[in-house]
């Protein structure tokens, strides 16, 4: 992978965001129609790590961390003339870099399940949701 530049950055565009997600596949499950609401998802993680083929990017891992107990990994998206070469892995590599001893916990769409099972992600049998909207009882 000549010229692929994997960096934790501190901010990407809400342009570059809205590309990643359309460009990955992502898109068809976020808020593709509220660009506030995607500008707040960027400004609001706190775990950016990006991959950059001479400046374009063309991977995303957006996530939380508090980078020593627990990481939560929010989107992982990969530019789909880029798929399948490694990048998905070396951005979570990299994730795992940056607080080795934390725990990684996703969400992932059903399609991408072998993916992260062939990394050596675990279903993790009590993981609950509740949803905006829904009430607290």
């Amino acid at each position: 992978m000549k010229n692929l530049v994997f960096k934790v950055e501190n901010g990407i565009s809400l342009q570059e965001f809205q590309f990643i997600l359309e460009d990955s596949g992502l898109s068809a499950r976020r808020p593709m129609e509220d660009p506030l609401l995607l500008e707040r998802m960027i400004k609001g993680a706190n775990l950016l790590i990006t991959a950059r083929s001479e400046g374009q990017l063309v991977g995303l891992l957006r996530g939380l961390s508090d980078f020593c107990y627990r990481s939560f990994i929010a989107d992982l998206a990969v530019a789909r003339s880029f798929q399948r070469r490694g990048i998905g892995r070396q951005l979570i590599q990299v994730a795992r870099n940056q607080a080795p001893e934390a725990r990684l916990f996703l969400f992932s769409a059903e399609d991408a399940a072998p993916f992260y099972e062939k990394l050596g992600f675990h279903l993790h049998e009590r993981c609950y949701q509740l949803k905006a909207g829904e009430e607290l009882l």
